[in-house]
């Protein structure tokens, strides 16, 4: 059983990844009428319903539809080889993710692709945990890094100052052990001795 969930979402993902393309500045994005047969729609009609859902969505999102779904027009071969030019939409990855939110959720196709985006939400939230917890180790390494570095110098001052208040002690006691210690070897030096 599970091996088939993982294959269903790898062949899911495949399709939704072959479908997309790239602009000239080198941005990924998805035709809504090449997306519409993938999420199980047979008439753009329906399809647009959730389009237009996923749009509202977007705008109560706070974002701006514009960026997510740019009008476009598509042209399709009709009878006699005429060619007619129809409404379509270039989709960013979030607006193909709330039209997946928005679709109807009976079709198997749309229950498809909201496994699909729930489990690429996941994995990119395990991704970003995965950096964050490596820049902390990071920060954490440099911080140790530092403080060994700065317990070092630490040690290495409070040595310099023990050795100078060990050096100015021992000056301190001979300069005062002369004077201290002078007027009793004088006194012993004139005090007669008796005999």
């Amino acid at each position: 059983m599970q091996d088939s969930t993982n294959t269903e979402v790898a062949l899911s993902s495949l399709s939704f990844e072959s479908l997309k393309k790239l602009n000239k500045h080198g941005v990924e994005y998805w035709c809504a009428r090449d997306l519409q047969p993938c999420l199980g729609y047979s008439q753009w009609r329906y399809f647009e319903n959730s389009v237009k859902k996923a749009i509202e969505s977007c705008k109560q999102s706070g974002y701006d539809p514009n960026h997510h779904f740019a009008g476009a027009r598509k042209p399709i071969p009709g009878g006699k080889g005429s060619v007619q030019m129809v409404e379509d939409y270039h989709l960013s990855r979030f607006a193909c993710y709330l039209i997946a939110q928005n679709g109807d959720p009976r079709k198997p196709e749309i229950a498809q692709a909201q496994k699909y985006f729930a489990i690429q939400t996941r994995r990119q939230e395990l991704s970003d945990a995965e950096v964050a917890d490596r820049e902390r180790l990071e920060c954490v390494s440099r911080y140790l890094s530092n403080s060994k570095h700065c317990l070092e110098l630490h040690e290495m001052q409070a040595y310099r100052i023990k050795c100078s208040v060990c050096f100015m002690m021992r000056d301190t006691r001979v300069f005062m052990g002369d004077w201290v210690s002078m007027p009793l070897r004088l006194e012993k030096a004139f005090i007669p001795k008796s005999s």
